[in-house]
């Protein structure tokens, strides 16, 4: 079989997302039959000249974590979007049967593993894109049947979320008024989560640190009380951006967002330990959390916004922390997902169980996660908001 006989069409457009200089460099030595190669920033930037250019896109490559925002959930949010259903490629750093069984089920038509080989690119995409009509039928997102909040556990969420909201709307705002005398910033911040069915979210919290609390990690490096000379130096040194955001040049794939700013996490969460070399980032009078921030923190109040994510439905009261892309993305096998088909939740089992009590494992807070996704009940909940009440006044950081 010769390239020839694979050909795209000749004035089509492949759609390339964030894509390093070595898959590229693989990509423009195939053949695709004269279909040109064009890049693009992020999900955003190609919806937008999409649209307005009225481009041939005929196949797009993305290359990023799978659930990442740019993996699967690109191809769901092209399609509510009413674009073209198109064969869309993955270009990942992990390919393994799980993940690709998500892709399979959200849409994906093909998934490589970096570096990718060119006779295998080459030969893959041309035959989708050739035969895509004849495919699509089979490759075409299933619905899947996504876990559905009781009507019991629904309504008392919205119940008691929204009374709750009603009665704290004039503390909200006089604590707004303060926060906002003591450091300029926004009130709020959210970052992506990842909750019940891989499904992601933006999760709200009161700002409890200075806006440029990342930045500032630099210059405060020597405080940090778990960190020697070498460590301080090699900190001081690393790269400022985490590998995603290297690939994709400005645009991160992992942002935490308030009003017109946004950070890495996934760069501050990586900088804070390579701070210390180890896990741990510690300073002695934080100066980098706000008066306001401190008193947040220890008494759990910078959680409190989440209760409209609850009002809204992406979360419930009661329900399994939902979790950070990149911490979410590993959690893919049958050992572990278990706990994505429970809600996710505000407090859970692990916090009331293992709260105050000692160090906790990944391991058995996984395992708590998952034994509440097997034994959740309305009644179970009741009893771990009772639980959840004492818990708050432990000082151990959950």
């Amino acid at each position: 079989m010769n390239n020839s006989s694979l050909a795209v069409n000749e004035n089509g457009i492949i759609a390339l997302l964030s894509v390093d200089d070595a898959t590229y460099d693989t990509l423009s030595r195939c053949n695709f039959g004269g279909a040109e190669l064009m890049k693009f920033k992020n999900g955003l930037d190609l919806s937008l000249k999409w649209e307005q250019e009225k481009l041939n896109i005929i196949a797009i490559i993305s290359q990023s974590e799978v659930l990442a925002p740019q993996g699967v959930n690109l191809v769901d949010t092209l399609q509510k979007s009413n674009f073209p259903y198109i064969p869309f490629f993955l270009v990942s750093q992990v390919v393994n049967e799980n993940l690709s069984r998500i892709c399979i089920q959200g849409g994906v038509a093909d998934i490589f593993k970096i570096p990718i080989v060119k006779e295998q690119a080459e030969t893959r995409i041309n035959f989708l894109v050739k035969n895509w009509k004849l495919t699509q039928d089979k490759i075409r997102p299933k619905k899947i049947e996504q876990y559905r909040i009781p009507i019991v556990k629904r309504i008392f969420d919205i119940v008691f979320s929204g009374l709750a909201l009603i009665c704290l709307a004039p503390f909200f705002l006089v604590l707004m008024i303060i926060m906002k005398i003591e450091s300029k910033g926004p009130a709020f911040y959210y970052a992506l989560r990842v909750g019940t069915g891989y499904r992601t979210f933006k999760f709200y919290k009161f700002r409890t640190m200075y806006v440029n609390a990342d930045k500032r990690l630099k210059d405060l490096a020597h405080l940090n009380q778990y960190a020697g000379k070498d460590e301080v130096a090699k900190a001081l040194t690393n790269n400022l951006l985490c590998d995603q955001c290297i690939i994709s040049g400005t645009s991160c794939q992992r942002v935490l967002y308030a009003d017109g700013n946004s950070w890495c996490e996934k760069h501050y969460i990586n900088h804070r330990k390579s701070l210390s070399g180890a896990t741990f980032f510690k300073l002695k009078n934080d100066p980098r959390i706000t008066k306001v921030g401190r008193i947040l923190r220890n008494t759990s109040i910078d959680e409190l916004p989440q209760l409209w994510n609850v009002f809204i439905g992406d979360m419930s009261i009661v329900g399994n922390r939902p979790l950070p892309v990149y911490e979410a993305e590993k959690l893919t096998t049958d050992k572990y997902a278990l706990r994505f088909k429970a809600p996710s939740g505000i407090t859970g089992l692990w916090q009331v169980e293992k709260r105050g009590k000692g160090e906790m494992s990944e391991e058995e807070r996984l395992m708590l996660d998952n034994a509440y996704a097997e034994n959740h009940s309305f009644a179970n909940d009741i009893r771990l908001i009772l639980k959840t009440i004492p818990a708050l006044f432990q000082k151990e950081n959950v």
